[in-house]
């Protein structure tokens, strides 16, 4: 019968999905000797300093929390290796020095949105709702050198129905997760792990970092582009585009709730047609039916309620 390893964990995280698997390992009676996460950081109006959904978990639980803005910093160094860790586990953080990385005995591992090796990079849960996926999952691999590229654990697939949003799907992957890390702990803690080197594929997608620029809608795009393009970036960040409306001043708009109707029509990409409390956008195939949108500078809202107070040009037009 194989002897238990007796596990010491340093956990690193930041946001909200990784506080799922902080909180399992937990429930699980895992040891958490140390928890490392970003600086609190201005947020809101007032700036004032906010700490990371992690942060917030730690401290409730009395777990010892480490904040390093440099994670090569010799005094940081020197406080990881007095935690003593024999394993570390990354969920949604960054990029480690080796220094850090190497420096337990049973390793450090790192679960990751995606099925690897599809969609390595900052934004796989976004990406793969952009491009029209209808399956991903989540990873654990341990960390080598380069950015999600080390040998796989575990894997665990879900998939993606038409009309899933990427905060919807960000929840489940959150929760399926968690579970594939307490998979992945078992194994280490047994001494079962096995791994398997990333398939090297000519077809990789990438999960690029979101930027303005890449959360744009092009109106000339085919309908279920700009319609995966808008449920993949609903809730966050949104994807936004310019209200052309009489001669006033171009407006960023945000939207988030749609639908997609296939339609034969001659408008031209971005027009506006407005009726029955409906707001619809023609695009190539037909129309993106607006249900949520935010105006610069107000809430997210209804088009019902937007359109009880705000006025569409008759040559008003989305670009």
């Amino acid at each position: 019968m194989t002897t238990k390893r007796n596990l010491r964990i340093v956990f690193m995280g930041t946001p909200d999905f990784a506080v799922a698997t902080l909180k399992a390992l937990l429930d699980h009676n895992y040891n958490i000797v140390g928890v490392i996460t970003a600086p609190d950081k201005p947020a809101g109006r007032g700036r004032k300093l906010r700490a990371s959904a992690v942060k917030e978990f730690a401290i409730e639980h009395n777990l010892n929390v480490l904040q390093p803005t440099n994670l090569k910093a010799e005094n940081f160094v020197e406080e990881l290796k007095a935690l003593n860790a024999n394993l570390q586990i990354v969920v949604a953080f960054r990029m480690l020095p080796e220094v850090v990385w190497k420096m337990p005995e049973f390793g450090t591992f790192n679960l990751h949105a995606s099925l690897l090796p599809q969609y390595r990079g900052a934004a796989p849960i976004h990406w793969a709702i952009i491009n029209g996926e209808t399956e991903t999952g989540v990873t654990t691999f341990f960390i080598d050198e380069k950015i999600d590229t080390g040998a796989i654990i575990l894997s665990e697939k879900i998939s993606i129905e038409s009309n899933t949003t990427v905060g919807e799907l960000h929840d489940e992957l959150m929760i399926l997760g968690s579970k594939l890390v307490i998979k992945t702990v078992k194994q280490i803690e047994q001494n079962e792990v096995t791994t398997s080197i990333q398939p090297k594929s000519k077809q990789l997608k990438t999960a690029y970092k979101l930027n303005k620029e890449n959360c744009k809608i092009n109106w000339n795009a085919s309908l279920l582009h700009i319609y995966n393009k808008i449920r993949g970036l609903n809730p966050f960040p949104a994807a936004w585009c310019y209200l052309d409306n009489d001669d006033s001043e171009p407006m960023a708009i945000k939207l988030y709730d749609v639908e997609k109707l296939e339609r034969k029509h001659n408008l031209s990409g971005g027009t506006i047609v407005v009726g029955e409390n409906k707001l619809k956008v023609a695009c190539s195939g037909g129309y993106i039916l607006i249900k949520e949108i935010q105006l610069p500078g107000k809430r997210k809202m209804d088009v019902k309620s937007l359109l009880n107070g705000f006025r569409f040009s008759e040559n008003a037009k989305l670009r």
